[in-house]
């Protein structure tokens, strides 16, 4: 059987990604086909997160791949380092854990036991390890279609999240922080325009304050 399918294969090379794809080819019948064209395979399973495979295919061509695995720390991750380090900053910034997982996987980092993205409580952890204190947490912010928070505002200026807690945490852009911990901003074009342009330059400060909102406008500086 194993002959027979291997001499059809050689015959049918120039369609095998056709008959891969077939409605008719099952899961048993793509087996059979890698058994007949790969020679073996070698693991590099290695300290980090990241294993190599090295493919040898029959006839000698050889495949390299690098495949993401599940470790049980951070430090154990090829990027971990750089990763606890970033977290760290945006912490310090004030920005919640989950946004925090966002912007990370955003950037291509991922938990020790998550391979495709980073998890809240992978921040938590860290930000609770590094001393870092946040009074309030929260999975979602609720408000109001008239104000916008940070996230939403970063998307509709199409830059960093972490840009804006940065430049509330310098002092650069001041406005007031509700209850719950969120930082809203009137979802109105003239204030949308002001933070634009503090992200260009225009600008070098910003008051956004509630008692300036109502009272003098928002203040460019």
């Amino acid at each position: 059987m194993g002959k027979v399918l291997n001499s059809k294969v050689v015959a049918l090379s120039g369609c095998l990604p056709q008959i891969w794809a077939g409605d008719a080819t099952t899961d048993a019948h793509r087996k059979a086909l890698l058994r007949c064209l790969i020679e073996k395979i070698v693991l590099d399973r290695g300290e980090r997160d990241v294993a190599l495979v090295r493919i040898v295919w029959r006839g000698g061509a050889v495949t390299e791949l690098e495949v993401k695995m599940k470790v049980n720390s951070v430090a154990k991750l090829t990027r971990g380092g750089e990763m606890r380090a970033r977290l760290i900053e945006l912490a310090q910034a004030g920005m919640p854990d989950n946004e925090i997982a966002a912007v990370l996987t955003r950037e291509g980092h991922h938990s020790p036991n998550c391979s495709d993205k980073v998890l809240p409580i992978t921040v938590q952890r860290i930000r609770l390890g590094a001393g870092i204190r946040i009074t309030t947490q929260r999975n979602r912010w609720t408000h109001e279609f008239t104000s916008l928070s940070a996230t939403q505002l970063a998307a509709r200026l199409n830059i960093p999240v972490n840009w804006i807690y940065v430049q509330i945490r310098q002092k650069r852009l001041l406005i007031d922080r509700q209850s719950t911990g969120a930082y809203l901003f009137q979802n109105s074009p003239s204030v949308i325009d002001a933070v634009r342009d503090l992200r260009n330059h225009t600008i070098s400060h910003l008051d956004l304050r509630i008692i300036q909102l109502h009272q003098e406008g928002h203040q460019h500086a």
